[in-house]
């Protein structure tokens, strides 16, 4: 009955997954994390354009955002190559200078890796820092936390009724019946799913960027023109400079 040890094993991880979800729930459920809005929350005023960015997109939205803005003022070249030349040499804003810091003495750079190193910037850090001292977004711990549990409560779901195919299929059932040992893999199968259902009503605000008065916000600037491209990302881009500039895969 070599089914039973396997049950045993499937059942464990079921249990150690279901148990690190509800971790996870605990501390997001912290007062320290209280992501719900509330009446006249002074989170109510209008956002900025990275703010906004921030919230539907992350740090990524941001670089983006960064980028295609210096270019359409004329301080960035965007080259349909995907190279990123500098025009000005002095920052207008915090995040300008995370971009000509990373082009260096040169001022040129393949955009992909000028878009990743000021998504990894200081700067979009202390963004983010900012808007989750305003409880507009998720801090960064709550939301490794809930999509760490998640990622790993999703691979011993799939892992359980593997392990349980795989005993219907090629062990010995010791005069068990097929149906019996089929529902026996049933129950930590149930508990995995179960958690995984629960959890994506209960715990999905904060596997985003955005908490729910942070949506709120944004909903309020979504019809804003000057922040479609925060909003929509490069679907909001016309040029087709741009596009390409951000698009296209380049080699230094």
């Amino acid at each position: 009955m070599l089914w039973i040890p396997v049950l045993l094993l499937a059942s464990a991880a079921s249990v150690v997954a279901c148990a690190r979800l509800f971790r996870a729930a605990v501390r997001a459920a912290d007062p320290r994390y209280r992501l719900t809005a509330g009446r006249g929350d002074p989170a109510a005023r209008p956002l900025g354009l990275f703010e906004t960015a921030f919230l539907v997109g992350g740090p990524a939205r941001v670089a983006e955002v960064t980028l295609v803005a210096m270019a359409r003022r004329g301080r960035l070249i965007l080259a349909h190559t995907g190279w990123a030349t500098a025009v000005a040499d002095r920052p207008a804003d915090a995040l300008e200078g995370a971009v000509l810091r990373a082009l260096g003495p040169g001022l040129q750079l393949p955009v992909a890796e000028l878009r990743t190193a000021l998504a990894d910037s200081a700067e979009v850090r202390d963004l983010e820092a900012r808007l989750s001292a305003a409880r507009l977004a998720v801090p960064a711990e709550i939301r490794a936390l809930v999509s760490g549990a998640l990622r790993q409560l999703r691979r011993t779901v799939l892992a359980v009724l593997l392990a349980g195919l795989a005993s219907l299929a090629l062990l010995p059932h010791g005069g068990h019946a097929a149906p019996e040992v089929a529902g026996w893999f049933g129950l930590p199968l149930l508990l995995g799913a179960g958690s995984l259902v629960i959890a994506r009503v209960d715990l999905a605000p904060y596997g985003r960027w955005a908490t729910p008065l942070g949506t709120e916000a944004v909903r309020g600037a979504a019809n804003h023109e000057t922040l479609a491209l925060a909003v929509h990302g490069l679907r909001a881009v016309h040029e087709p400079q741009f596009r390409a500039a951000l698009t296209v895969r380049t080699t230094a």
